[in-house]
């Protein structure tokens, strides 16, 4: 289908420039000469909701906003030119290339520049990555992309979230980079990077910067067309509607996201993993929700979906789901309804060894450890603890809520076993 030649027009282009995307729609309503109140009834809100979205320069709903683009005939790209942070001026350009590359070349710089980072702690980093959100940085031309994903994701594996954070910001600079291709992988993978972003922040507890790392995640799938990437982007979406207590809306976006996966057909294995890990997100979102029937119907349904998934997932799986791993959601499910007991019980079989990443076998822990201090026994949680730390410091250290129960533990039970090791290991780490 050809392009309206408005959307290809000079006025179109500054408008995407200028990341004025709100103009955008109220540019191709007027073309179609439609009132606020026809393009409200189309896309299911008010005329005044329409309005402040045509006129607010910050995204606040992105499925609204993608309907409405959708509605008045804004072409996905661009859609996409004026939902991108600006890029970063010629000048920075060259200081970050410049820099980024001496200290690739120069292991012993690296290192040094990296300890240093991180020794500032995650609110420093943070900052690094808030700047790299609101302008991204120029490509680094630093290595092979691909493995630079893969790496970036053994870091969030292996719970060096501080780390990550220092190594995001070129890595969103290159996959923008990559994505100018339009060819959907590169789109895809870009999404990705950006899940993971959002995965990272949510481990931190950085829900709003994980709100915009979401939204850009599902528009760039949205994009790639890519049922895997889509699915990927609204589950991280959904986990931080939960931790903003939008229970409702996680549910919905996660029903729905979840639904569209299963119509694909499901016909490989990484489908059928992924659809599992939807209903065991679904599980546990109507679990915080309150919604205890449909909380154990899910979690029984992502069971009999990961029965013909093998014990141990291929390396580089975007949604490396396991039948043992259904078994631990149980548990987090469990916990979320108030039944501690049927926590312990849901993992009570659950060892290590059955995860092949430290952030998993470390989320064991944490998860027992809820279950073990909701049921008030310090002694268990303060040792479920030690070993969640031993396994990734970071599930210990950088969690606020296991953080939390960490300080309770040392503020009620200084004396109980384990206790003083636990609080003296995570201090030392922070």
């Amino acid at each position: 289908m050809p392009v309206d030649p408005l959307w290809t027009s000079t006025q179109a282009s500054q408008l995407a420039a200028q990341r004025q995307v709100g103009a955008l729609i109220r540019l191709g309503r007027t073309h179609r000469s439609w009132t606020l109140a026809h393009l409200g009834d189309r896309i299911g809100c008010s005329p005044a909701t329409v309005s402040r979205l045509e006129r607010r320069t910050r995204v606040v709903d992105l499925a609204l906003l993608q309907r409405a683009a959708l509605e008045v005939g804004m072409p996905r790209h661009v859609l996409v030119t004026s939902l991108a942070p600006p890029s970063a001026p010629p000048t920075v350009a060259t200081r970050v290339t410049g820099t980024l590359r001496d200290v690739e070349e120069d292991p012993m710089r690296r290192r040094t520049l990296l300890t240093a980072t991180a020794a500032a702690g995650p609110a420093a980093l943070l900052t690094g990555l808030d700047d790299a959100l609101a302008a991204t940085p120029a490509p680094t031309g630093i290595g092979s992309l691909d493995a630079r994903v893969a790496a970036a994701r053994t870091l969030y594996d292996t719970g060096a979230h501080r780390r990550l954070l220092t190594d995001l910001p070129g890595l969103l600079a290159d996959a923008h980079n990559a994505a100018r291709s339009r060819t959907s992988l590169d789109q895809a993978r870009l999404s990705s990077v950006y899940s993971l972003a959002t995965a990272a922040l949510i481990k931190l507890g950085a829900y709003d910067r994980a709100r915009l790392t979401a939204d850009r995640a599902r528009t760039w799938a949205e994009v790639s067309s890519s049922p895997l990437a889509a699915a990927a982007a609204a589950r991280e979406l959904a986990i931080v509607l939960r931790h903003q207590d939008q229970h409702n809306a996680a549910q919905r976006l996660m029903t729905s996201a979840t639904a569209d996966l299963e119509s694909t057909g499901l016909r490989t294995e990484p489908a059928a993993a992924a659809y599992a890990q939807m209903l065991c997100t679904l599980a546990y979102t109507a679990a915080r929700g309150g919604q205890r029937a449909d909380a154990l119907a899910m979690t029984e349904e992502a069971r009999r979906a990961a029965r013909g998934l093998p014990d141990e997932c291929p390396a580089g799986r975007l949604f490396p789901i396991t039948p043992a791993a259904v078994d631990l959601y149980a548990v987090g499910v469990h916990w979320a309804l108030g039944d501690a007991g049927a926590a312990l019980e849901a993992g009570k079989n659950l060892r290590p060894e059955l995860f092949p990443t430290a952030e998993r076998k470390a989320r064991l822990g944490t998860d027992m450890a809820r279950a073990w201090w909701q049921w008030q026994r310090p002694e268990q949680t303060a040792r479920v603890l030690l070993d969640a730390y031993r396994a990734s410091p970071g599930e210990v250290r950088d969690r606020p809520a296991i953080r939390a129960i960490v300080d309770e533990l040392t503020e009620r039970h200084p004396r109980t076993t384990g206790v003083r090791e636990l609080r003296a290991a995570v201090a030392h780490a922070g």
